[in-house]
């Protein structure tokens, strides 16, 4: 399977400010670049990853979110939405994200990536839109995007394919994962075949949720 980066987009210094909360900015207001861009071990060169207790770090080093997801939002809001309006680094298009296999590897550039779970919404997403209720509505939706670990450093830029090169059998989706964290609890125990993929952070937390609900 081959996709396309529409655009590299990162929030450089210019952080979106949140008076009265803590932390008092927040990287989700990313801007497309031109030319080449460093991908480095946890981060692309140039973004700003502020609360890594949520976002960012190992596992979340790089946010992936499809045009044609984007396009559905436009409709239902009848705005423009371009790159870097979820918060995304990389704007893709000829990849279902929802259906992308937790562990499979993108090779994108000189960089090698690897599908590691969904991104949830959060009130800062619905701030940064100034739509108040775009949480409820996004994760009824469900069309999440795709969080990336960085398997390989190098160098990405708009117009490079999205190859993936490897895609694990368990069958486990970002959007299987999406929903087990939100709508249908219950569906946790379907993550345990990929729970050696998703991010360190969250590996020892969901395992005893999983282990609760098998008994």
């Amino acid at each position: 399977m081959t996709g396309r980066v529409e655009a590299v987009c990162v929030s450089g210094s210019d952080l979106l400010p949140l008076p009265g909360k803590r932390p008092a900015s927040t990287g989700i207001r990313k801007r497309p670049l031109t030319g080449r861009v460093a991908v480095l071990e946890e981060t692309l060169d140039g973004d700003r990853q502020v609360n890594r207790r949520h976002h960012g770090g190992e596992g979340q080093a790089v946010y992936a979110y499809a045009d044609e997801d984007a396009a559905w939002w436009e409709a239902e809001l009848r705005r423009d939405l371009p790159a870097g309006s979820f918060g995304e680094n990389l704007r893709t298009t000829g990849l279902d994200l929802t259906g992308a296999v937790l562990g499979e590897h993108w090779a994108v550039g000189s960089a090698l990536f690897q599908v590691t779970g969904p991104r949830i919404p959060c009130a800062n997403f619905a701030r940064f839109w100034d739509v108040p209720d775009l949480v409820k509505r996004f994760t009824a939706h469900g069309a999440s995007g795709a969080y990336l670990r960085v398997l390989r450093t190098g160098e990405v830029g708009a117009g490079d394919a999205v190859e993936v090169v490897h895609r694990p059998d368990h069958g486990v989706t970002a959007g299987t994962f999406f929903r087990a964290l939100t709508t249908q609890k219950a569906r946790l125990v379907e993550i345990e075949p990929a729970l050696d993929v998703v991010p360190h952070k969250d590996r020892d937390k969901l395992a005893r949720r999983i282990a609760a609900l098998v008994g």
